[in-house]
């Protein structure tokens, strides 16, 4: 073997050897989540981005993509390639397994909780002083009164706070018939309905419409962070719904792009300590009791019911309520 020959081999091998390091050295994720959780993984995306580097030595980029619930899920099964979708209800995960069969069907087997790492429930945002004297969800439906909701077909905000006024009127003792009526006046004095829980947010606290804005705990605490308490306050229910957050890996992409194990470690690190310590001081209401006992005096305690409990799961929740045709579909002719 020439001189030459035995260089060009070793320079081969060399590249050769080189090769799975440079491949894996950077990696870029997409993490498609709701409206409202813009702030929380910004702050997550770099405690996640240093705990990898520190753990692996690769240097990760994390993109963010937010909007509507319904909206951003649609997107993902139409072609838009999400390693990681992060949503506040499960049907509209449960949709990237019947369309395109992207994720397998028991999906939310594959984390603790339910693939749920933390919670939030539906509460009340009332100008400043409470000039309507709203404490509780009866308040919501007296003449005079305007509310606003994100729209349920798109928002998986909205579809809560349709399900906690539904399941208020059952948990009190009245009927399916009684929780229609309450929920067909409530929704009757919707001004107008937006995308998305932040694009509520921008029409009753920058456009100043509406008397109470249905939303999240969690964007609650941040619209007083934002406006300061003299412009606007909390009101707590006397019971709400458990807002469950879950989230998953996008199967078919990740195994496309070669990323599941940095996606798997993405989704697996919001259940560690420091992982559920940043949903909590992001107002979510962290799965574990330890994190949970820590920042106690940051959440209220409430009565809290579940999807299952009182309309049999989302499944049939969505198709009952949300689908075409369905019953918020019915009330909106009305109104």
């Amino acid at each position: 073997m020439s001189p030459k020959t035995l260089h060009h081999l070793l320079v081969v091998a060399f590249v050769a050897a080189l090769a799975p390091t440079q491949a894996s050295a950077d990696t870029t994720l997409l993490n498609v989540s709701y409206d409202v959780t813009r702030e929380f993984y910004k702050d997550y995306n770099a405690a996640f981005i240093n705990h990898w580097r520190d753990k692996t030595g690769e240097t990760l980029t994390i993109n963010q993509s937010h909007g509507g619930s319904s909206k951003q899920a649609r997107a993902v099964a139409d072609g838009l390639e999400a390693d990681v979708i992060t949503m506040n209800q499960a049907n509209d995960i449960d949709m990237l397994a019947e369309r395109g069969k992207l994720i397998p069907a028991d999906w939310a087997k594959r984390l603790p909780n339910n693939s749920a790492p933390y919670t939030s429930t539906t509460v009340f945002l009332v100008r400043k002083g409470n000039p309507k004297g709203i404490k509780d969800w009866d308040d919501l439906v007296k003449p005079g009164v305007s509310v606003v909701i994100p729209n349920p077909k798109t928002s998986g905000n909205g579809r809560y706070s349709y399900l906690a006024a539904w399941g208020y009127v059952i948990k009190k003792g009245g009927t399916e018939q009684k929780a229609r009526e309450f929920v067909s006046k409530l929704f009757a004095s919707v001004p107008v309905f937006d995308g998305g829980g932040r694009a509520a947010t921008t029409t009753f606290v920058q456009r100043n419409i509406g008397d109470v804005l249905l939303t999240f705990e969690n964007e609650v605490q941040l619209i007083q962070k934002e406006f300061t308490e003299s412009q606007v306050e909390v009101v707590y229910p006397s019971v709400s719904i458990l807002a469950e957050a879950p989230v998953t890996i996008i199967d078919k992409v990740v195994d496309k792009k070669g990323s599941r194990k940095q996606a798997q470690a993405y989704l697996d690190y919001l259940y560690s300590e420091e992982g559920q310590v940043i949903a909590a001081k992001h107002h979510y209401r962290p799965r574990s009791e330890k994190v949970m006992k820590r920042y106690a005096t940051s959440f209220r305690q409430l009565t809290l019911f579940t999807v299952d409990e009182v309309f049999g799961g989302w499944t049939r929740a969505q198709k009952v309520h949300f689908d075409d045709g369905g019953i918020f579909d019915q009330i909106l002719l009305k109104k």
